[in-house]
């Protein structure tokens, strides 16, 4: 996955104490001390499977006993009834980090299954993801996305220079805000609503704009007045399954899509406790 090791165990750590998963009430009046057992992981629709690290974290945080074999790693793509992994030892361990275990992969094979179906709708044109993450959890979900087949654009704000319209105005002109970025000597991407502040930036120096909200006919005009000067282009704003094909044969180099992150369903993920 890719994230810091002490950072996977805080972010594990404050889940299962927000669930008070050590003060499980019902699990220690109910199970033995040393009742043992296995609980198998099925995928209940078909998916793409992510999380399967911080799936295991979550066991090993409650209980490092427990054993955990996975059969997908992330990026799998599994039928519905496939068993993903199997959880075994204490069943105290495995019922009190079941639901915390259980949120994280199915949010994280959420995204990863909604990022497959971008970037096979897309044709080959990237798809990148954007910073419309879940607070806390954005290193989780961006790993999601590469296992779907998605990129990640900047991580966070200090990542890369991205000149908004808030930027713009804030600065006093577009032109202004890229001579202030450029100083930076950091790679400089654009914001533009409108052909003519398309025309401002490429001016200006900018390297890589940032379609916003075009309509088709006005992105493949401004992505062949970035080709023309040898720019990057990325289009965003509201870009749904339905449209994104259409948006990709105009020739724009990436496509980035917030919904991969803010929107994605759950997937449908049960966790199968056998005793004994």
């Amino acid at each position: 996955m890719g994230i810091d090791p002490a950072a996977l165990r805080d972010i594990v750590r404050h889940a299962l104490e927000e669930d008070d998963a050590w003060n499980d009430i019902t699990t220690l009046a109910t199970v033995p001390a040393d009742a043992k057992g296995t609980a198998r992981l099925v995928a209940r629709e078909a998916c793409v499977v992510a999380g399967m690290e911080v799936f295991e974290a979550a066991f090993h945080e409650i209980d490092p006993t427990l054993a955990i074999e996975p059969f997908a790693k992330d990026g799998e793509a599994v039928r519905a009834g496939a068993e993903v992994a199997r959880v075994s030892g204490s069943l105290r361990g495995i019922l009190s980090g079941e639901r915390v275990a259980l949120n994280f992969i199915q949010r994280l094979s959420g995204i990863a299954t909604l990022a497959r179906t971008f970037v096979d709708a897309a044709g080959g044109t990237e798809i990148r993801d954007t910073r419309k993450t879940t607070p806390g959890l954005r290193d989780l979900e961006k790993a999601a996305v590469q296992a779907g087949g998605g990129s990640n654009h900047r991580r966070d704000l200090g990542s890369a220079v991205l000149i908004k319209d808030n930027h713009i105005a804030a600065a006093g002109s577009l032109a202004d805000a890229v001579e202030k970025a450029k100083a930076t000597r950091a790679r400089v991407e654009v914001e533009c609503e409108t052909l003519d502040q398309v025309a401002d930036a490429l001016d200006a120096g900018a390297d890589e704009l940032l379609l916003d909200n075009m309509d088709l006919t006005t992105l493949a005009t401004a992505v062949s007045m970035a080709k023309e000067k040898g720019r990057a282009t990325e289009a965003s704003g509201g870009i749904t399954l339905e449209t994104i094909g259409a948006i990709a044969k105009t020739g724009v180099d990436s496509i980035s899509v917030g919904a991969l992150t803010h929107s994605a369903r759950a997937i449908d993920l049960s966790l199968e406790v056998e005793a004994g």
